[in-house]
This record gives structure tokens, C-alpha cells and sequence, in this order.
């Protein structure tokens, strides 16, 4: 009994990283930093400029290389050594601070690229999509808010509407955990609860891991809180035991908006 409640523990897991250490040279980005998270869940990384954050990131989506330590995928994948669209296929998906979206295409073809990555963008707006094709991208753009706009340039959207692109981007691929790395960064008040909306609608089909710096988008949507500091776990918990802890309270003395 006790076997397989430990066994049911571990499904519930989709991410499980043990002591990572990173190391550049003399430089050590991530010093035996150990982190988890559930699946369904809302995660966010929080810490200081070079706290580590971005490069634990960069550890999950094969950008990065683990000098030692072991980051398993979906119980048993791990991630160490393997390419970025190995990394891809298995059900990880990325986007990076500054939206990487084709400007001079519209949204609806951006969408569609997406899903269909692995052929050449002229071929891919040639082709006839599949009423199933269809559904899914119709889908993707009522999700991330963009369903008026899917004829629009992407280049003429508003910086908002650029990450909700690229985030629906992503989406195109169904990951399992999907990495963002500030997404409300350079938002209107608007566009930030707008985002904040849309983690918690992408929640019901994957796994999020947030890296923010503003702690009142991450009060009101965070389900649980790493805080990170020289590459190291400082503190973990709900927002509110990571406030009240009082390592953090001394590592962000002075820091401002902090905790």
C-alpha cells in the first residue's frame, strides 16, 4: 500500500530536478538547486538579477548543459545532453522574454506555422488545413484573445498581443509544461490581467513555469513560489509563506517590490 501510494506520488510529478549544478567556467550558475512541481500546476520562479533563474530554464529546454546533478521529464526522461527538439517533441515548450513571432505574417498564419514546424513556411500556407487543423487553431485564437485580429499583420499588434501570439504559439505544439520567462514584461495594467487570465486557462492543458519579477501578478496567480538566490533554493511555499520567511525578508532588505 504504502509502495504504491509512493508510486501514485510520483505520477503526480511531471517535473523532478535533484541537486543541478551549473557551471560556466570558475562561474556557478546553479549551485545544487533541487525543485518540483505537480501537474496542472502554476508555478512561478522569483529572485534577485542573476539569482539563476533564466538559466534553470535554459537547463529544461536544452539550452543549457547540468555539470551535475539530474532534471527527469514525465517520471523517467532525462534531461541532460538531450537537443533542444528532442526536448521539444517530448512535451516542453518555451517562450522567451521578447516575443519571436514571424511580423510580416498574419496571426492566423503564425498559428499555423506553429503547428506544422517541421515543414517549410511556403509549403505550409500553401496547404489546405484539415477541418480537425481548423478547430485547433480556431481554438488556440479565441484562447489567447486574438480571434478578431487573426488577419492582422503581427507586426502592427500591440506588445500584449505579440506575447499572447507567441504564447498560442507554443500552445500550437500541446506541451506538457510550457516555460515562460517574464511574460508580462513591458504590459499596460490591462494586458497584465489579461495574461494573467489566460495561465490560468492554459492551466487546464499543461504544466507552467513562470520567472516574474512583479510580485503583485505573482500574489494573484500563483499557486506556489520559488525563490531562488545564487543559483541556489532559498525559499518555497505559497506567496505567503515565502513573505513571511525570514531568509527572503534578508535577501530582499532594500530590494523594491520585492516581497
Amino acid at each position: 500500500m504504502q509502495s504504491e501510494q509512493i508510486q501514485a506520488h510520483s505520477q503526480k510529478k511531471i517535473l523532478n530536478c535533484k541537486d543541478i549544478i551549473v557551471k560556466f567556467g570558475e562561474f556557478t550558475a546553479l549551485n545544487k538547486f533541487s525543485f518540483h512541481i505537480d501537474r496542472k500546476e502554476i508555478h512561478f520562479l522569483i529572485g534577485p538579477n542573476g539569482a539563476g533563474k533564466t538559466t534553470f530554464l535554459d537547463v529544461l529546454c536544452g539550452l543549457t548543459k547540468i555539470t551535475k546533478g539530474k532534471a527527469v521529464f514525465d517520471n523517467d526522461y532525462d534531461l541532460n545532453g538531450k537537443p533542444e527538439f528532442e526536448i521539444a517533441r517530448m512535451g516542453i515548450g518555451r517562450k522567451f522574454q521578447a516575443p519571436t513571432i514571424f511580423p510580416y505574417l498574419t496571426v492566423q498564419e503564425n498559428l499555423e506555422i506553429a503547428m506544422k514546424q517541421n515543414k517549410k513556411v511556403f509549403s505550409i500556407l500553401k496547404a489546405k488545413m484539415t477541418k480537425k487543423e481548423k478547430e485547433k487553431l480556431d481554438k488556440q485564437m479565441e484562447t489567447i484573445g486574438l480571434t478578431k485580429q487573426k488577419t492582422l499583420i503581427a507586426g502592427n499588434l500591440s506588445h500584449g498581443q505579440k506575447q499572447w501570439l507567441e504564447i498560442g504559439m507554443v500552445m500550437m505544439q500541446e506541451p506538457e509544461l510550457l516555460l515562460l520567462d517574464e511574460p508580462i514584461a513591458g504590459m499596460t495594467e490591462e494586458e497584465e490581467e489579461k495574461t494573467g487570465k489566460l495561465l490560468q486557462e492554459l492551466k487546464k492543458q499543461c504544466t507552467i513555469i513562470v520567472v516574474e519579477h512583479d510580485m503583485d501578478f505573482v500574489s494573484k496567480y500563483a499557486e506556489r513560489v520559488t525563490v531562488m538566490h545564487e543559483g541556489a533554493l532559498l525559499s518555497e511555499g505559497s506567496m505567503e509563506e515565502v513573505q513571511n520567511n525570514d531568509k527572503v525578508k534578508e535577501v530582499y532588505l532594500g530590494s523594491k517590490g520585492a516581497v
